[in-house]
């Protein structure tokens, strides 16, 4: 996806991004987080909003760290001038950790053999590694099991016995973080704070410990402990669609110009397998966007579009770069005017989590789909003047 550096007047679909909305998401969960770090986490290209973008708008907004999945994404933050914290959790074998090292980027290990790649960097590049030990507590996912955590610990205190690495964090991640009520959240809380205390046993002491993603850095304090890892919050997406906004704002709003106005008759079709046939005579609006670009086939005949403050349905299947609204005999759209896919809804617009509804997913899914055609561009003062 092409990046503007402010709102454009262009002709293209965009993703305008309202920085304005994710500073006021960062001071919300700064406030919640009480005495502990806020890490904001901008994986895969700041779940869809720039991560370079949206790191400096959270920076100035309180957030202390930087957490990404890939050293890649770590370095692409580093190339764009960002000096703060940043924490890269997610190794394939082989990954070259040398330009990690050198560029000042955390790597959290979850298995000896990734230690030891890490090690073999900070060898040839002649500097020292901060460290996080990545721990399974119960997703069964990244991070090292409980069987294998001895022998890295021993490891590690071995590689700082020697110098090569300063230990910085020990973290796990939340199986029922949007679930707070769950009795596992606790459990896992507790068997952190275990792998913490025995690794201080073996001479290993954690600077900091981390768990809580966003739904429990919104309802979760005891599970603060000394820093919080928010991702989709800070883009304004509720983490607990059963509890409404929580005070959150959604900071994307998808929109592009009508392309094409056009009349229909009665029993007139619309879009390939003609799964949508004109009851009446009707007006159509045609929008130059389609599943290429993030717009789920699946969401034909069942999407809403805000044009001129008026709702109106999509109508026939969703093409690969284009799909068809009902206007109605009335009309009332001419070609260039707006349609808004989605936003925060103060409008009337359908919401990500409106388009999460419809599809049974989440609005983590929704957001990081645009791609394609769509543009992403920038408003609110955050926005950088160049």
């Amino acid at each position: 996806m092409d990046t503007l550096q402010a709102e454009s007047t262009t002709a293209a679909p965009q993703a305008v991004v309202d920085l304005d909305a994710i500073a006021h998401n960062v001071g919300l969960l700064r406030d919640l987080a009480g005495s502990a770090a806020v890490m904001v986490v901008v994986k895969a290209d700041g779940y869809g909003h720039g991560a370079t973008q949206v790191s400096r708008a959270a920076l100035a907004a309180g957030a202390d760290e930087l957490g990404v999945a890939t050293v890649a994404e770590a370095l692409a933050l580093r190339a764009d001038g960002l000096t703060a914290p940043v924490l890269a959790w997610l190794h394939p074998p082989g990954t070259d950790f040398a330009p990690a090292v050198a560029a000042d980027v955390q790597i959290a290990v979850s298995s000896v053999r990734q230690l030891g790649e890490l090690l073999d960097a900070v060898n040839r590049t002649g500097s020292s590694a901060s460290v996080t030990v990545k721990a399974d507590t119960g997703l069964s996912r990244n991070g090292v099991s409980p069987a294998d955590y001895p022998a890295l610990i021993a490891a590690l205190r071995q590689a700082e016995a020697d110098g090569a690495v300063t230990v910085r964090g020990l973290m796990s991640h939340l199986v029922h973080g949007d679930d707070p009520d769950n009795p596992l959240n606790g459990r896992q809380g507790q068997r952190l704070s275990e792998m913490r205390a025995y690794a201080s046993e073996q001479g290993v002491h954690f600077q900091i410990m981390h768990l809580s993603n966003s739904p429990a850095a919104m309802t979760r304090p005891d599970l603060a402990f000394d820093l919080v890892r928010p991702g989709i919050a800070v883009y304004g997406q509720t983490p607990i669609p059963e509890r409404g906004n929580m005070g959150l704002r959604p900071a994307m709003t998808l929109k592009c110009p009508v392309t094409l106005v056009r009349s229909l008759r009665a029993g007139d079709g619309v879009s390939y397998g003609h799964t949508w046939v004109a009851d009446r005579d009707t007006t159509v609006a045609l929008i130059p966007v389609g599943y290429a670009d993030g717009v789920f086939r699946s969401l034909g005949n069942r999407i809403n579009v805000l044009i001129n403050g008026r709702l109106r349905r999509g109508v026939g299947r969703i093409c690969m770069d284009q799909f068809v609204v009902d206007l109605g005999p009335d009309g009332g759209v001419v070609e260039g005017d707006e349609a808004i896919l989605f936003g925060p809804g103060t409008r009337g617009e359908p919401t990500a989590q409106d388009w999460a509804d419809l599809l049974g997913t989440i609005n983590y899914e929704v957001v990081t789909s645009p791609r394609g055609r769509f543009v992403r561009t920038y408003t609110g003062s955050a926005v950088e003047k160049r």
